[in-house]
């Protein structure tokens, strides 16, 4: 699944693109997404003007003035500018058209993205409104990891990917922080002190930057706005390197399931 560096990287690639320039018509070839498409988008986006484009979480909002286009790529989605002649594929369900010619594209083979209209503002929809705070923000710090997680004797790597507690961390970026951090991901979240919270959140945060500036990374299918491939998977120190040599000490990382799904780390380096 696309994380927060995937979206992000996607958002800075269409930003340029996109804001100040207007709708001409919106194509929907499946509305049957996670949550169906609204069957009167295209008639609310024809002629809107992007005013700008944020993100929150993993859901990327696109001010059209009147409201707000919500997206979320799902499991498999990616958002790319095509050329308008470009025929669409069996898997690309949704075309945003503009008038200058460009076209912003949807393909999303397991069909678990959302394309969703908020009229006011975007971040009371519901699936918006919990969200926890951005790992970039100051309300994220040691502080707020430690005061959430003294109720929570769930593995700290399950609570990491809970987007209540941070916004936009997953499977990938849990794994890589939580071996920056030294911390072992099957450790309940209850019983890391103030001191390791505020150097796990240190570090959520610089493992993020770093994927964000090699344009996120490209497992299976994923790829930027550009349609060019993120190589942060090139950097990971434990993520999908089962049995390979730890890059600091040369322990072989080992992989465990948990809540089916699989995380990865040095037995060594982290320890506790």
């Amino acid at each position: 699944m696309p994380e927060l560096p995937e979206v992000e990287t996607t958002r800075r690639g269409l930003e340029p693109l996109l804001v100040n320039q207007r709708i001409r018509t919106a194509i929907v070839r499946n509305r049957a997404l996670r949550l169906p498409v609204p069957r009167t988008l295209p008639r609310l986006l024809a002629g809107a003007t992007i005013a700008g484009i944020a993100r929150r979480g993993k859901y990327l909002l696109f001010d059209c003035g009147a409201g707000t286009l919500i997206l979320h790529l799902g499991m498999s989605g990616r958002l790319w500018v095509v050329n308008s002649a470009t025929p669409p594929e069996p898997h690309d369900h949704f075309d945003l058209v503009f008038e200058n010619g460009t076209v912003v594209r949807l393909r999303d083979p397991r069909r678990f993205g959302l394309v969703l209209w908020q009229k006011g503002d975007p971040l009371r929809h519901p699936l918006l409104a919990n969200i926890g705070p951005e790992p970039f923000s100051e309300a994220f710090d040691g502080a707020w990891l430690h005061r959430i997680t003294r109720n929570r004797s769930a593995a700290i790597k399950q609570v990491l990917m809970d987007s209540h507690v941070v916004a936009g961390v997953g499977n990938i970026y849990a794994n890589e922080a939580l071996f920056r951090a030294g911390i072992r991901p099957a450790r309940a979240a209850n019983r890391i002190g103030l001191k390791r919270c505020e150097l796990l959140a240190v570090k959520i945060r610089e493992t993020l930057e770093l994927a964000i500036g090699a344009g996120g990374s490209s497992l299976r299918d994923y790829v930027g706005s550009d349609g060019l491939a993120g190589n942060f998977q090139s950097q990971f120190m434990v993520y999908d390197r089962a049995g390979q040599p730890c890059r600091r000490c040369g322990t072989p990382i080992r992989e465990i399931r948990q809540g089916q799904r699989s995380t990865f780390y040095c037995p060594s380096c982290q320890r506790r």
